[in-house]
């Protein structure tokens, strides 16, 4: 296994870890209190169903490896849509009362790699593909 394929697991597993916590914390804080929040900021309340649902199931997927391609697409459209709506009047760094969307950038582009870089190793997409191929 090469360098670049042990980082590139290192960094889907962690993304994918991080989504969970995301998607675990909009559950635990009550899913309709996420609604009311996205719908104060002008975002339509039902996608706080979908985007908890997202980085939870997302999240999952990513650890797994599986449909890692689409799922870090979806991330990217995520991210955009969270910066644009909520994160960026508070600008880059933050504005001392809200955090800035300089982690949803990095985030951004780790999805992105994930989007372009070949199959890991230890995927669940890549025993898949080893099926497929026999």
């Amino acid at each position: 296994m090469t360098k670049t394929a042990v980082v590139s697991i290192i960094m889907r597993v962690v993304l994918g870890i991080i989504f969970v916590f995301h998607g675990v914390d909009k559950f635990q804080m009550g899913l309709s209190n996420v609604e009311a929040w996205f719908s104060s900021i002008g975002i339509p309340g039902f996608l706080a169903y979908f985007v908890a649902v997202l980085e939870l199931v997302g999240g999952i997927m990513l650890i797994l490896g599986l449909f890692t391609r689409y799922v870090s697409g979806l991330f990217v459209i995520l991210l955009i849509g969270a910066i644009i709506t909520a994160k960026l009047s508070a600008g880059l760094l933050g504005n001392g009362q809200m955090a800035g969307y300089e982690l949803d950038l990095g985030f951004i582009l780790i999805s992105l790699y994930l989007v372009v870089a070949d199959q890991s190793p230890l995927s669940v997409d890549r025993f898949i593909m080893s099926k497929r191929s026999e």
